[in-house]
């Protein structure tokens, strides 16, 4: 436990329709797994918040809703106190999600056929809001040397030249891999992009979680040139946990630009968000710091407990350090299996439920991705679990 929240209690969330616990026969065919895969997090939102939502709950009329001032101050004080930038009311468009969002966009600023690039391993839904919109997939992969991961621009910039790439889809902070770019690292992306006119999708919406010694860079804080193709994907479901209630903000600077989001954006049949949604976005950004405060101290706990955990007693395998985030990206492959002999070691032995590495791309089948934003406890059960397992498949 740290400070005054308990995020060492464990709840149970069986039996509310929850994605997390509820789906694991629907999805990977059997009930009895530990779940560690999709990011969303294992704790209470603090009353304050919670009151907020029971007001509107009780009013007892849930029609149709627009962001209102409030809103957007909550919004402009988040995000210029946490990342200093200030939000303009008259740039933002709602959205339900920022895999939404990245569709529109993707429909929006390019043509069927035409050329999309992303940086694997990465978010898989990046590839599929590409390839199922009838775009070409093109990717830079992330240089992984020395088990730390940084970006090959020129190959980055070669992809683009060579294809004619329209857009490109940037993760900051970078799931699965943990990295939080640099403002050098995000000016030369930016450079390169300026010179061949490709639009950037900016995901940030990890931007809120950074482990001691980083801080996320905004592109919304860099020089104003890069505006002019810059769209900015947002949301607190993940900072807060709040996925369910559908709510995320797209930024477009650049005016051309927005209007043909939004043009897109009403092809799609988009118009007003969720009353509670924007009533989640008002409270958790004007009423949320203390709580999250906490919580990233409590994260930072889980990852130093579980860094420690994989250096001293799961040999072969290499912790990734991660800068922000909360998903842990850990590479076994100089633990000595097949791809296939892994997979069964997770799921089979150590009964856990985690993203595998190939889903983020193929040259990454030797790792997993583990969600640590559960009770410590939790996070425990899972890697004692893992050495059982492992210990056990070495002495047969």
């Amino acid at each position: 436990m740290t400070g005054k929240y308990d995020f060492d209690a464990v709840i149970d969330r069986r039996g509310t329709s929850c994605l997390k616990y509820d789906f694991g026969m629907k999805r990977v065919g059997r009930d009895d797994l530990l779940p560690l895969w999709v990011a969303d997090m294992d704790f209470r939102l603090p009353e304050d918040i919670l009151a907020d939502l029971r007001r509107r709950v009780d009013h007892g009329i849930f029609g149709y809703t627009e962001p209102d001032a409030e809103y957007y101050a909550a919004l402009d004080r988040w995000f210029s106190t946490r990342h200093g930038y200030h939000v303009d009311p008259e740039t933002v468009t709602l959205g339900c999600s920022v895999v939404y969002g990245l569709a529109v966009s993707v429909r929006a600023f390019s043509e069927p056929g035409d050329a999309v690039l992303i940086q694997q391993p990465v978010y898989y839904p990046f590839r599929e809001v590409i390839e199922d919109n009838g775009r070409k997939f093109i990717n830079n992969q992330l240089r992984y040397e020395d088990g730390k991961y940084s970006i090959d621009f020129d190959d980055f910039e070669k992809k683009i030249a060579e294809n004619r790439v329209k857009l490109f889809i940037l993760c900051n902070p970078h799931n699965p891999v943990g990295r939080v770019w640099t403002r050098e690292e995000l000016e030369r992306l930016g450079d390169i992009c300026l010179r061949h006119n490709v639009i950037i999708l900016d995901d940030e919406i990890h931007c809120d979680f950074n482990f001691p010694g980083h801080k996320t860079t905004s592109f919304m804080t860099l020089d104003s040139r890069y505006q002019k193709n810059l769209v900015l994907f947002t949301s607190p479901s993940k900072t807060f946990n709040v996925a369910g209630l559908q709510s995320a903000n797209i930024i477009v600077p650049d005016p051309e630009l927005r209007a043909r989001y939004r043009r897109a954006n009403s092809a799609a049949g988009y118009s007003q968000g969720s009353v509670m949604g924007i009533e989640a976005v008002k409270s958790v950004y004007t009423r949320g710091d203390e709580w999250f405060n906490d919580l990233t101290e409590y994260l930072t706990g889980n990852m130093e407990y579980v860094r420690d955990f994989v250096r001293t007693r799961i040999p072969g395998a290499h912790f990734v350090e991660p800068e922000g985030t909360y998903l842990l990206w850990i590479d076994f492959s100089g633990c000595g299996f097949t791809d296939e002999e892994l997979e069964h070691i997770m799921v089979d032995e150590a009964r856990l439920w985690l993203d595998p590495g190939v889903i983020f791309g193929p040259a990454t089948a030797q790792f997993e991705r583990f969600n640590i934003a559960c009770p410590r406890a939790t996070v425990r059960q899972a890697f004692h679990q893992l050495r059982e397992a492992l210990d056990h498949h070495r002495k047969e």
